[in-house]
Formats: C-alpha cells, structure tokens, sequence
C-alpha cells in the first residue's frame, strides 16, 4: 500500500492530482463531441493555434493564459468563416490555419532569448507545477464547460447525428457549432498549461474514445471518459514517480493505452457474446 500512497504524501502531486482531475472533467464534455463528430484534427489544429497568443504574451510580459485565450478565439472566428466558404473543404481551412497559426507562433517564440524552454513548457506544460490558483481557475473552467455542455446538450446532439434535422428544428446548426468550438477552445486554454498542448490532446480524445463501446448516451460516455481520464492522472502520476518519467507525458501515454485496452476488451467481449450464439443448446 505503501507503493500506492507514499507518492500522494507530496503537497505538489496533491495539486497534480487534482489539476488532471479537473483537466480531465473538462476535456471529457468537450472531448466526447470531438470524437463523436470526427472533429480530431480539428482538435489537434487548436491545440496548436495557441502558440501565437502564449508566445507573444511571454515576449511582452503578459498572461500567458490570456494569450491563449485570444489564439483560441481567433481559431474558432477562423474555423467558423472558413467553414463557410462554398469552395473550400473544412479540412483544407483547418489545415491553412494550423500551419499559419504554428508558422506564427515559432516565429514570434524565435525572437526571445529562451526559444527552447519556451517552447518545451508550451508543448509539453508541467503537471506537478499547478498552483492552488491553477485549480481554481481549473474548478470555474469546468463550472464553464459544464454550463456551456448541458444548455447547449440538444443542439449538440443534433448537429453531431443529423445537422439538416438540426436546421429543421430551428437550432441554428451553425451557431451550435461556433458554441462547439468555444467549448473545445476553453477546454484546451484551460487544459494547456497543465499537461501542454501535445499532451492535453490524448486527454481529449483518448478517454471519450476509450468510453465509447461501454457507455450508452451522450452523457454515460463523458462521465465514462472523466473517470479514464481521472484514471490515466492517477496511475500516470504514480508511473512517474517510481520510474522518474516525465508526469504530463505518462499520463498523456496511459490515456492512450487505456483507449487500446478498452478497445481489446470490447472485441473481446463481442467475440466471446458471437461464439455463445453459435454454440447449440
């Protein structure tokens, strides 16, 4: 037990366990729409987009938080406008926008005298460096999220299953979808500088994916994911700090290696269901 509980003993992993939690939550209402509408590269494009914002906002002195906020922003205007556009598929505007968002970014980090311990922490954040202010800023995201997830639930679900049914009912599909990415952008502001912005991505999509084939309904799947991603938190810290691995990233590679997991039980599970119909009374 002592195996268990010794690193938990820590202040600072306290705080790493709590932040995941949270990061977790959050990432679990946003991320369940992202998987359950393809939207992953979308997702990866915004994660990304952020480094305009961050590095300017380290090279002026500002809020890095901030900074991230108004990439965020300009993503989603970006991806909204360009998703009107009658020529050009989404996929091609998302793309357009990762890499002129990134491009940016790099450039903007390149002018500072620490380039690559800027960009290491923007990547890949510092999990066991979460201050009590970081949770509370963590706790009024997920309140945010949560809101956001359940006025907009029936709108979600329209445009996630049957977007001209949505137009029918008069939900406004397109409104919906901005509202969409707001949620995905808050998740990630919320989330990037916890895990980073590489690692917050298997937070997003790994959990909700790992979910899928053992949750029924939209809801069933994201508590499902909050507690794979609490999960992953949890047995990631504990990795990290027997094995001296970097925390953020082990939780980030457990998350997806409970994806893989679920997805083996659930062949398994139809495999097994499959023979027993097959054998004769």
């Amino acid at each position: 037990m002592e195996w268990l509980t010794a690193p938990f003993e820590a202040t600072f992993v306290q705080r790493a366990l709590w932040g995941g939690i949270l990061v977790s939550a959050i990432c679990a209402l946003a991320g369940t729409w992202v998987v359950l509408r393809g939207m992953a590269f979308l997702g990866d494009a915004m994660s990304h987009g952020l480094l305009p914002g961050v590095a300017l906002a380290a090279l002026l002195g500002g809020s890095p938080l901030l900074g991230a906020a108004l990439s965020a922003a300009v993503m989603t205007a970006g991806v909204t406008a360009l998703g009107r556009a009658p020529r050009l598929s989404q996929d091609t505007g998302i793309g357009l926008l990762f890499v002129g968002m990134l491009s940016l970014g790099v450039i903007i980090v390149s002018r500072s005298q620490s380039f690559a311990v800027d960009l290491t922490g923007f990547l890949f954040g510092d999990v066991l460096a979460v201050r009590e202010r970081d949770l509370v800023l963590l706790a009024g995201a997920l309140l945010a999220a949560l809101a956001v997830a359940v006025l907009g639930h029936r709108a979600f679900v329209a445009l996630a299953f049957d977007p001209r049914k949505a137009r029918t009912l008069g939900l406004r599909p397109r409104l919906a979808h901005a509202v969409l990415l707001g949620l995905l952008g808050l998740a990630i502001v919320a989330s990037f500088h916890v895990v980073g912005t590489l690692l917050v991505f298997g937070l997003l999509i790994a959990p909700p994916a790992a979910a899928l084939p053992w949750a029924r309904g939209v809801p069933a799947v994201m508590a499902l994911a909050a507690l794979t991603g609490a999960a992953a938190t949890f047995g990631g810290l504990l990795l990290s700090w027997h094995l001296g691995t970097a925390a953020g990233a082990t939780v980030s590679a457990l998350a997806v290696a409970l994806f893989f997991l679920s997805h083996l039980g659930s062949a398994l599970r139809h495999r097994t269901r499959g023979a027993g119909r097959l054998c004769p009374p």
